[in-house]
């Protein structure tokens, strides 16, 4: 990619606590007017990246650029990055706007960007309302309505779903895919990859620290193995049908009452035409592609 295409780009980004590396030696690339979703188990090392791009600790190797600019440079860049790291910091006893005029003055951004940021991200109606008076979905999107006073060209958000609802996680996620489609950068962080996948276009997984996956989200669905999930008439018959799939160059195994074979839908009637033909009558054949949430864990080694 060259580098007017690249928002976020990092080499070799590592950060280092007395012997423990909390980041090693990342690479990935997060093009223009993407949202790229940043995933990976809690202290899997994302909040410190987060703040290495944003310029508030120092990386102990490697480097990064963000809109062309070094991260050891932030006042080059920070302009035009909005950021939420850490829940917002909020006067409960002003308004949703008051609170904003108040970001606004401190950043010297223009107090008219308050009530397009508030329209933005669904709070026009509850401006004038007293912060503490807000529920949490809508608490975090007016730190998001904070983050974008600058008019960013690149928003970062940390954990911005935190303790939602499956509402609020909705509401939140077609915020972020409308600024995407004008333009606007996202890299968002979560430790739930099924709150990510439908809206990230790249996603980028953490693992103790290391980057385990960075590219388009299509690569993550591509390189995935589908299976089938198979019973028998007769459940004496399951390792018969393993060592069918077996013998065809096909992993297989039985869990609880189910044979897990890997291999393409299109096998499936293959296998049915064998099983037949062993006189093993199959009760279920169901064609299978392993969701993202259960390829995150298996490449990050983490267990649900």
């Amino acid at each position: 990619m060259h580098a007017q295409t690249i928002a976020i780009s990092v080499q070799d980004l590592s950060k280092k606590y007395d012997s423990r590396f909390a980041v090693s030696h990342a690479n990935f690339e997060v093009p223009l007017g993407s949202i790229c979703g940043f995933v990976g188990p809690n202290g899997a090392g994302k909040t410190t990246t987060i703040r290495m791009l944003l310029g508030l600790i120092s990386p102990t190797g490697g480097s990064g650029q963000i809109l062309g600019h070094s991260i050891n440079d932030p006042d080059e860049y920070l302009k035009h990055v909005g950021a939420m790291i850490e829940g917002p910091a909020f006067y409960p006893a002003l308004s949703g706007a008051e609170n904003l005029h108040v970001l606004a003055t401190l950043g010297g951004f223009s107090h008219e960007r308050v009530t397009e940021v508030l329209a933005t991200v669904g709070l026009a109606d509850r401006a004038q309302s007293k912060f503490k008076t807000y529920s949490l979905g809508m608490k975090q999107r007016l730190g998001i309505a904070a983050a974008l006073l600058p008019d960013p060209k690149v928003l970062i958000l940390d954990e911005p779903t935190n303790g939602l609802d499956p509402e609020g996680i909705q509401e939140i996620r077609d915020l972020l895919r409308g600024l995407a489609d004008k333009g606007t950068t996202v890299f968002v962080s979560s430790h739930l990859l099924s709150e990510l996948e439908i809206i990230s276009d790249y996603i980028v997984m953490l693992r103790k620290g290391e980057v385990v996956f960075a590219g388009p989200i299509q690569k993550l669905f591509e390189a995935q193995q589908p299976f089938m999930l198979v019973r028998c008439e007769n459940s004496g018959d399951l390792e018969k049908i393993v060592a069918i799939a077996t013998a065809d160059g096909h992993k297989a195994h039985v869990q609880s009452g189910v044979a897990h074979i890997e291999g393409p839908a299109d096998w499936a009637g293959t296998l049915n035409k064998k099983a037949f033909d062993a006189g093993i009558i199959l009760t279920q054949l169901s064609p299978q592609l392993p969701n993202l949430e259960e390829t995150f864990f298996e490449m990050t080694g983490e267990k649900k």
